[in-house]
């Protein structure tokens, strides 16, 4: 017999008992999808390494002469799909930057003496402001691509799209296509955003002959040699809208980029890269103000091809390989542009004396720049560039417009604290003589925060 008292007691029991069961039903069932998740994302990541240590093994039996034996194709591994959210998040980070900037010369009024502007050039405004900020996002999208989108956010509260592109990751033969909107490969600087640049501002090169950073809407492949010494090719093709071309209404092609790099190390301690990089491009209807022999600020216009060749040079030196607490970075860059075609004098009638002539010209810029980490966490560096006008031949318009005399140049010391690599406090001066008889005296000072995943940065 059942004691009364007794009964109580059992009741809650079977009650408690009922109603925790689909708790921990539901706890279960979140634990096997964690655990299922985690198993798919393992199989993708040993599918992908299998792949790349088979390529690697196809890769050195060539480098070493012999024959290597046929490898049947296979198909693709299917990548798992998972009914997690949270199973493949792309990397997101963004980049916030600021600085204080004080010009002894009004930045409204900035232009470099005898070389068209174009793109995004000059010292910036004075005083308080907010830098470009960017905004990431990258993911692998399957065992076939990978996208990256970087959006930009200026002081002026604009958004643009700085690059988004996509990158085919299962091409044969060690080559890399890339698609859409990059930085192109032409150079050494070119294809760093700017938060990763040892000075705040681009060298006047850049400015002068790529209007501060060349960016490409089109096709770019890639392809490094299996080597030990690094040797690196590409090719481009793209709209050419981007300075020193425009826009054109047209099919087809519009500008091309080609170029090499090679590099390695010297022993433990040294490391260098160097490279050749041809652009050609088209301009159409690319109009700017420039001052004529009367001292009028007459609007011309140029319509012909764009030519620019840029040799670059690189040595880093860290003692044994290791540069945590000391190192050094020697980096420059040389251009050559040669242009030609129909360059139009008064474009807009304002002066009433509008002509159009045949027109030519060959100019030639360069700089050089050192960085030394003298102890952990904080670097010293010097740039200095330089800007040769060459030769202009204005034809008709000769008697509208002086071929120009002046070379710019600029002096530029930095020196910057880095407590890690999420972080960086920069204080810059320079000195800058980009138009005969005026120097501006500028002195910046600069943050850099990034949140969040960031990829590595070139060599």
């Amino acid at each position: 017999m059942v004691k009364p008292y007794l009964v109580p007691r059992a009741l809650s029991l079977a009650l408690a008992l009922s109603l925790s069961a689909p708790l921990y039903a539901a706890s279960d069932a979140e634990v096997a999808e964690i655990r299922e998740q985690i198993r798919q994302i393992r199989e993708s990541y040993e599918t992908r390494l299998q792949a790349l240590e088979q390529r690697l093994k196809e890769a050195e039996s060539r480098a070493a002469g012999g024959p290597s034996a046929a490898v049947p194709p296979q198909a693709p591994a299917a990548v798992p799909t998972s009914s997690g959210i949270a199973a493949f998040n792309p990397a997101i980070s963004a980049v916030l930057q600021g600085r204080y900037a004080n010009l002894s010369q009004n930045p409204e009024k900035f232009r470099i003496a005898g070389f068209a502007p174009g793109g995004d050039i000059g010292p910036g405004r004075r005083g308080f402001s907010l830098g470009e900020s960017e905004l990431a996002i990258s993911a692998n999208v399957d065992h076939l691509f990978a996208g990256n989108l970087i959006v930009s956010l200026t002081p002026e509260n604009t958004v643009s799209v700085e690059e988004a592109y996509g990158v085919y990751t299962a091409a044969p033969y060690g080559l890399v296509p890339k698609f859409g909107r990059f930085f192109s490969g032409l150079g050494y600087m070119n294809e760093q955003h700017q938060h990763a640049w040892d000075f705040i501002d681009a060298p006047l090169a850049y400015q002068a002959f790529l209007g501060g950073q060349y960016a490409n809407d089109g096709l770019q492949v890639k392809w490094i040699a299996p080597t030990d010494q690094f040797l690196e090719f590409g090719a481009e093709v793209g709209n050419g809208d981007n300075f020193p071309g425009s826009a054109r209404n047209k099919n087809g092609v519009g500008s091309g980029v080609i170029y090499a790099h090679t590099g390695g190390d010297i022993g433990a301690s040294h490391s260098w890269r160097t490279g050749l990089s041809y652009l050609q491009t088209r301009a159409q209807d690319r109009d700017y103000s420039q001052l004529d022999r009367a001292g009028n600020d007459a609007q011309v216009g140029f319509n012909g091809t764009s030519h620019v060749a840029i040799a670059d040079f690189i040595w880093k030196y860290a003692p044994n390989g290791n540069a945590q607490n000391t190192n050094f970075k020697l980096q420059g860059e040389y251009f050559w542009r040669r242009e030609s075609g129909d360059f139009t004098y008064d474009v807009d009638g304002a002066l009433g004396l509008t002509n159009t002539s045949a027109y030519t010209s060959r100019q030639t810029g360069w700089y050089l720049q050192g960085v030394y980490q003298f102890m952990p966490y904080w670097r010293a560096g010097a740039r200095y560039d330089r800007l040769d006008p060459g030769h202009v031949d204005y034809g008709a318009n000769a008697a509208f417009l002086e071929s120009p005399a002046f070379h710019p140049e600029r002096y530029t010391l930095m020196v910057d604290y880095t407590p890690s690599e999420f972080s960086r406090v920069r204080l810059q001066w320079g000195q800058s003589k980009t138009q005969a008889g005026v120097t501006d005296n500028q002195l910046f000072l600069q943050y850099i925060l990034t949140l969040g995943a960031h990829g590595a940065h070139k060599f």
